[in-house]
């Protein structure tokens, strides 16, 4: 619990447990779709995605995980140059935010 405006390391820890819950809830569910990275944040007990896949399914496996968590606001920001572009899809499951993030090579190739 917040109080005097004072943010403690049980609070932390409580968030965090929350978020790793909703993570293990949401794989639970999910046992068919490809994995992705996950993270769980330190300061506010979020949960972050990140589609690592071979660059000719990033986009595929972006908008499985997207419409599996049931995530609406959808952003897709391009490079100055066109490519890559990079997506990012955020809500919220369980009280904890959730969001996944893919950058894609439309051309098919990853230039990492």
């Amino acid at each position: 619990m917040v109080t005097g405006g004072w943010i403690t390391q049980a609070d932390r820890s409580r968030w965090q447990q929350r978020a790793a819950a909703e993570l293990a809830a949401i794989l639970a569910a999910h046992p068919g779709i490809p994995v992705i990275a996950w993270t769980v944040t330190a300061s506010g007990g979020a949960l972050s995605g990140h589609v690592l896949a071979p660059a000719a399914g990033r986009r595929a496996l972006f908008g499985q995980w997207r419409q599996a968590l049931g995530l609406d606001e959808v952003t897709e920001t391009p490079s100055a140059g066109g490519t890559p572009a990079y997506l990012h899809a955020r809500g919220a499951r369980g009280g904890v935010a959730v969001s996944v993030t893919a950058t894609v090579f439309d051309g098919g190739e990853d230039s990492r």
